[in-house]
């Protein structure tokens, strides 16, 4: 009881820690005076950023999963992904509007991570 107590509030942490700013709220607090603003890329990246917000505020909730025994991970995994997408979008929104250099909170790989099995 103890050990699943533990791995719900490590999971619940590292849900609530990591949380990355909405890329609709990042683009809106980019200048709106910068010349790469009006342009038709940037409005592109704008809109994407727009879409992907309105299909991650409509997907299912995840409670369900949290009844079965790996419902915590999934829902962490699930929980890291979108905040993945957000610093995605937030960065291609950052690089077609903005003329300023990249932030450090949206550089890095933000591609997926991908698991290599190891053998003995």
């Amino acid at each position: 009881m103890r050990i699943a107590m533990g791995i719900a509030v490590s999971a619940l942490t590292a849900m609530v820690a990591g949380c990355a700013t909405s890329p609709v709220d990042y683009g809106a607090s980019l200048s709106q005076q910068d010349q790469q603003w009006a342009s038709p890329e940037c409005q592109q990246a704008r809109a994407q950023a727009s879409d992907y917000e309105a299909r991650e505020k409509h997907h299912p909730g995840w409670e369900f999963a949290a009844l079965g025994p790996y419902g915590l991970g999934i829902i962490a995994a699930t929980k890291e992904a979108e905040q993945k997408q957000r610093k995605l979008y937030a960065r291609n929104v950052h690089q077609q509007c903005s003329s300023l250099p990249l932030p450090k909170a949206l550089q890095g790989d933000l591609s997926p991570a991908v698991a290599k099995a190891k053998y003995p």
